[in-house]
């Protein structure tokens, strides 16, 4: 068989071809040696696009991001060796938030594999720690069912799933005609058992004070998660992650849970007797108090059992939440609403006699105050990490906007990459990087990335000079700032140079009409916002 140039169909084309007919066209990465076959198919294949930055931690922090944004999967696209080692930090990213992504890596011919092969490592042993899936493809005629199989544990296992291709077995013909595959499937949904329903209907009835935790895995079912609140009269905290599934002036929202959350969270979980799981992981920064009973209804069935359960629903939220509502008990309104909506009004006036609109350099809770009443409704925005997120969760008051963040790992530098991933899955839409001058200059090479591919979004960095988050923590532990402060660049005269707009802001009246012009500009914009490092006071 031939391809459309002519030359034969090589492995290479074969794998590209049948990602393609999985809906799989985005590729990111840097072409080498030990990879340039599949470039090459990439290159020559219509329904696929490559994606070529200036690291490889950008491209996997990108893929793990697109995943978390779309729900379908990227493809990062590399070298052997240092190509294969530099995706770490973004593919552990991917495993910890359980976002799937699919990996390519070029391995060196099979005639030189062993000691002292030039870019070689034992890339299985590199990434077992890391993937769901692993392997190497050795023979040409297995090429096909490792590369469906690879996908179906990215998807099944929620994961990264990494496949090895020696660049001599991508030049070899072959025929997909006669190729084994495996089937893909498109998404996993599981649906709970009777007996997991009923349990969890008879704990929520038998509560008084039940409270419902919304996590990342209910971000798709938000519909669900409101018409239980409705009908059990129970108020709505969620994760960080979570931020979000519904506005924050929904009327039983009451915030995110946690250190960085709102009080009458806390008011609510600490008075409750029942808590209702949706989704959620119960990570520490969430604090769910351990002795709090619950109804946890999770996709992955190792979570269920992370905290007393007093129901466990082995399903996927958009699934069983439903069965769940049309069984549980009608509850008149006791209080809970009103009382809701009085510490929220008391809590959002607050949050506005903290954003002082005079205050020089400018303070964060202005800022956010700033971005909540200028960004569109359906913005998208991709979080660092942070000080910069620290005000985000506290701070920015959600309408209908999405945002991706580096959750478990929580690794500075996602901000850059992920808002480059939004705007390629959405180029429609507005799409907002917040970070800080720490977590931008880890990637702001790749700004050029957004440059060369014609991707308008607008990076808001947070110029504070130091690790403003490091520095706080050596407060909290009584150490002195030691190792924290930043000797910065003019980041936008940076963005000016790679060829996109920068914007530098060092008073609050010039904050609102930067953002302004930023979001309007067709190309990517740098706004570099002079900030105060001090968290009050």
């Amino acid at each position: 068989m031939t391809s459309s140039e002519g030359a034969a169909t090589t492995v290479a084309d074969v794998l590209v071809a049948e990602l393609a007919a999985w809906g799989i066209d985005l590729y990111f990465g840097i072409p080498g040696a030990s990879s340039l076959p599949l470039v090459e198919a990439v290159r020559k294949n219509e329904n696929a696009r490559y994606i070529v930055v200036r690291h490889e931690q950008t491209a996997a922090l990108a893929a793990s991001a697109y995943n978390k944004f779309t729900g379908r999967i990227a493809v990062c696209l590399t070298i052997a060796g240092p190509g294969a080692t530099n995706l770490a930090t973004g593919l552990y990213d991917a495993k910890e938030d359980h976002a799937s992504v699919l990996s390519l890596n070029g391995q060196v011919k099979t005639q030189y594999a062993g000691p002292g092969g030039i870019q070689e490592i034992d890339q299985d042993a590199f990434f077992r720690p890391i993937a769901v899936f692993n392997n190497t493809v050795a023979d040409r005629t297995t090429a096909v069912k490792l590369l469906t199989r690879a996908l179906r544990y990215a998807v099944i296992g929620r994961g990264v799933a990494q496949l090895s291709l020696p660049n001599d077995v991508q030049r070899e013909p072959l025929d997909p005609d006669y190729c084994a595959r495996e089937t893909c499937l498109a998404e996993v949904r599981v649906a709970p058992t009777e007996e997991a329903v009923r349990a969890a209907v008879e704990a929520i009835d038998a509560a008084a004070r039940p409270v419902i935790l919304a996590g990342f895995g209910a971000m798709h079912a938000a519909g669900a998660v409101a018409d239980l609140a409705e009908a059990v009269r129970a108020p709505i905290v969620t994760t960080f992650r979570a931020k979000g599934i519904l506005p924050d002036d929904h009327a039983w929202v009451a915030g995110v849970h946690g250190p960085l959350g709102t009080p009458h969270a806390r008011s609510l979980v600490a008075a409750s007797d029942l808590v209702i799981a949706c989704g959620a992981s119960f990570s520490d920064l969430t604090g769910i108090p351990g002795e709090k009973p619950a109804v946890q209804i999770d996709i992955d069935p190792l979570q269920l059992g992370k905290h007393p359960l007093a129901a466990g629903v082995w399903g996927d939220c958009a699934t069983a939440l439903p069965l769940i509502v049309e069984r549980v008990r009608p509850r008149e309104e006791t209080g809970t609403r009103a009382w809701l909506a009085e510490q929220k009004r008391e809590w959002f006036e607050r949050l506005d006699r903290e954003a002082d609109p005079a205050a020089v350099p400018l303070r964060p809770p202005y800022i956010m105050k700033v971005l909540s009443e200028t960004l569109p409704e359906d913005a998208l925005i991709s979080l660092d990490v942070g000080e910069n997120q620290w005000w985000f969760g506290r701070n920015f008051l959600m309408k209908r906007q999405r945002f991706a963040m580096s959750g478990y790992l929580g690794t500075m530098g996602f901000g850059l990459p992920g808002a480059i991933a939004a705007k390629l899955a959405y180029p429609e839409k507005t799409v907002v990087c917040i970070t800080g001058d720490g977590g931008f200059s880890m990637v702001m090479a790749d700004f050029v990335t957004a440059v060369k591919y014609g991707l308008p979004l607008t990076v808001l960095v947070f110029n504070n000079h130091e690790l403003a988050m490091i520095r706080e923590e050596q407060r909290e532990a009584d150490y002195p700032p030691y190792g924290t402060e930043l000797a910065n660049p003019d980041f936008a005269a940076y963005a000016e140079a790679c060829g996109g707009a920068g914007i530098r802001v060092a008073r609050p009246e010039e904050l609102p009409d930067a953002v302004l012009r930023a979001l309007r500009m067709d190309r990517p914009v740098v706004v570099d916002i002079e900030t105060d490092p001090k968290r009050f006071g």
